[in-house]
């Protein structure tokens, strides 16, 4: 996979070269590249923003810079995803496979463990870093017939800029592809995996300062132990995240599981679907 991010301070995304995104990259699975908005700019300050049209606070980001960096963007990934077509600026800009630019945006779809999935199936992704009060809509409309251009937001609050979101998605993302995490049945254990929350996990020693491991954990009985993590991961979805619960299809439940939904307060509706009794 390739991804591209933009934004007007690109050694704030130096982190992911660490750990296993930076091996992952040595490796060859990720190739990843930062661009200096402001290689964009043509005047000797190299200005990103101004004020709004309308009034109001704050800064909004210029177009032009946008532009002509997103056009970059799109001419490497265009010759990654397709060799031999040349530089994308010289075709048509409408193409029928157009790359993802990915916006980071309080107005946008929430990000999710599902959506990581999706997007880690993509070969090229691209992120705007967005700051000040935002980009210049025209950018987006721009950007429309030649990327799929979905704003994404990490949750309900707002951050300075869009690059804390932007490494919080790749990191997401990137942790999925083939190689990168080297148990792969941790990531099908792993928290919102199956739409439930983790169950939670122990190590040596078995007591520490008066507490505990769960007897069943030390068992050796693989099977009680399944039936144990599964009960904690309603108990704690029911818990911490019950709106995780609510309008989940029951029929993909146990019997024992149900009983334990039951017993947390859920019942089925009339669609076969999990409601608060």
């Amino acid at each position: 996979m390739r991804i591209d991010v933009v934004s007007i301070f690109p050694e704030y995304l130096a982190p992911l070269r660490l750990s296993l995104l930076g091996r992952a990259q040595t490796d060859g699975i990720l190739e990843l590249e930062v661009h200096d908005l402001r290689e964009f700019t043509s005047d000797r300050h190299r200005t990103v923003d101004d004020t709004p049209y309308g009034g109001g606070a704050g800064m909004v980001m210029k177009p032009e810079p946008w532009a002509l960096a997103l056009e970059a963007v799109l001419a490497a990934q265009t010759a990654r995803r397709h060799p031999g077509q040349g530089d994308a600026r010289q075709g048509d800009p409408r193409q029928s496979d157009p790359p993802t630019l990915i916006v980071p945006s309080p107005a946008g779809e929430v990000f999710t463990q599902s959506l990581a999935y999706e997007l880690a199936e993509e070969p090229t992704l691209a992120f705007a870093c967005g700051r000040y009060e935002g980009i210049d809509e025209r950018v987006l409309e721009w950007a429309a017939p030649r990327f799929r251009v979905r704003p994404v937001s990490l949750g309900d609050y707002v951050l300075n800029g869009g690059e804390v979101a932007v490494m919080a998605m790749v990191e997401a993302i990137g942790r999925l592809l083939p190689g990168v995490v080297g148990n792969p049945e941790s990531l099908v254990e792993e928290s919102h995996s199956d739409g439930l929350l983790e169950y939670p996990v122990y190590t040596k020693p078995s007591s520490w300062r008066g507490l505990d491991v769960p007897e069943v954990l030390l068992s050796g009985n693989h099977g009680r132990i399944a039936k144990w993590r599964r009960e904690q991961q309603l108990r704690r979805t029911a818990s911490r995240r019950p709106e995780l619960l609510e309008g989940v299809d029951a029929s993909q439940f146990s019997g024992g599981e149900r009983e334990v939904l039951r017993e947390l307060g859920y019942g089925v509706d009339d669609s076969g679907r999990l409601a608060r009794a």
